[in-house]
């Protein structure tokens, strides 16, 4: 069995990733209200800030600042469990025969992937850079042409902030050219 081993280091931002398990269903985008409750559920409960966010149809990214950086394992894992016990009946029905007998054994419900991704941030250029990552990340899926229209995200938060122009990485423009 795999010895997985995180960083904590207090005072310090972290970037997570997390994807459902069938990255072919759209469940975060068909059910963004019960994420977004079950995302504002555990902030409450656990006690971080969230830096920068963008919710994809199939996963999200996340930039967090946990009161208590040893709490971030825990927050992702109550996302997953309220968001997972948020869905319909019949869906997480359908769901779990699409698990493994190693999921079942540990009680997962085949909405997400096991595992997720983080990272903890060492430095201002690299938050930027992976702030600037989130927010570009509906453009590179292809889902809006520029990160204003996407709604799921906290592009405008930061455009409302000062910290982006309203059209950054608007490249639509240079189709003209090609």
């Amino acid at each position: 069995m795999p010895n997985f081993r995180r960083v904590f280091v207090e005072n310090s931002c972290v970037f997570i990733t997390v994807a459902i398990n069938n990255r072919k269903r759209a469940l975060l985008s068909e059910y963004m209200a019960e994420f977004k409750l079950a995302l504002k559920t555990v902030k409450n409960q656990v006690h971080f800030k969230v830096h920068a966010i963008a919710v994809m149809p199939e996963h999200f990214h996340m930039i967090i600042r946990p009161r208590y950086i040893v709490d971030y394992p825990k927050m992702v894992s109550l996302i997953k469990i309220k968001f997972s016990k948020s869905l319909p009946q019949d869906l997480k029905t359908e769901l779990s025969k699409e698990v493994s007998i190693s999921k079942i054994n540990k009680r997962e419900s085949g909405v997400w992937q096991r595992r997720f991704y983080e990272h903890t941030i060492r430095d201002e250029l690299e938050l930027n850079h992976l702030t600037d990552y989130i927010h570009f990340n509906p453009v590179k899926h292809g889902l809006v042409d520029k990160p204003c229209e996407w709604s799921h995200s906290s592009f405008m938060r930061f455009v409302e902030n000062g910290f982006y122009d309203l059209n950054w990485c608007d490249f639509t423009e240079l189709k003209d050219y090609h």
